[in-house]
């Protein structure tokens, strides 16, 4: 009887996992469920005002359903109790004309001035305004202005929506800190040396379609920018 030899059946099995892998997210099959409980719309909307402990942040950093990943699943992971549910969607630095609703499409032309967010509801009894911020630099790049990676234009910008004066100060305060780090080369996987990030005051959250929302819980192989750039664990300047 023919034998077959380990190393082989090692290579065929790992091919076939990549190979399963892959028709799974094209076929948009689910992958592992994310620590973050999913909520409807509605129900994502009303959160904030039925729990005093919750809070609401709201974050650019290219693709959003990158960065809905890095905080509903790397996050909450870590954290856990920290993320209470994720929303991605679109918001622009200025308030919005009577009736409008941009579309994915829209956005997609850069010409709307809206940037991909993802819109996070916190347990501030479990993390701070200040931790959420400080994980937003660890999967992006902030010094690529508008782009992050293949993914160019305004609508991938690298933005803090501040919901208030607090929020707006912790934020500024996290930018800092990131820019004295990376010049006492304590960040080295940066393309660039300047900190891009813009800090603007939150306007209307709108919500993507259906799809878009937890893409990569149910494309786990899906396309993606982000990665590990660095941990807050290796910097002291920028803890200062």
């Amino acid at each position: 009887r023919a034998s077959t030899s380990p190393l082989l059946l090692a290579v065929f099995v790992a091919t076939m996992g990549n190979v399963t892998g892959r028709i799974a997210a094209d076929l948009g099959i689910p992958g592992k469920s994310w620590p973050t409980p999913r909520t409807t719309e509605t129900e994502f909307a009303a959160l904030t005002r039925s729990d005093g402990n919750l809070g609401r942040a709201t974050f650019g950093a290219g693709c959003y359903w990158g960065t809905e990943r890095w905080f509903a699943n790397n996050l909450e992971t870590k954290r856990p109790g920290c993320v209470r549910a994720t929303s991605v969607g679109f918001m622009g630095p200025e308030p919005p004309r009577e009736g409008e609703f941009p579309t994915y499409k829209e956005v997609c032309t850069g010409r709307t001035g809206h940037v991909e967010v993802v819109q996070i509801v916190f347990d501030e009894t479990k993390c701070t305004y200040e931790e959420l911020n400080e994980h937003l630099y660890t999967f992006h790049d902030p010094t690529t202005k508008n782009r992050q990676g293949n993914d160019h234009g305004p609508q991938y910008a690298s933005v803090v929506f501040a919901h208030d004066e607090s929020q707006r100060k912790t934020a500024e305060k996290v930018k800092a800190k990131v820019q004295r780090a990376l010049d006492a080369g304590e960040i080295t996987d940066f393309a660039g040396s300047k900190v891009h990030t813009a800090v603007e005051d939150a306007t209307v959250f709108f919500p993507a379609h259906e799809d878009h929302q937890r893409y990569l819980e149910k494309r786990p192989g899906g396309y993606c920018n982000h990665r590990r750039r660095f941990s807050w664990e290796g910097v002291k300047l920028g803890r200062m």
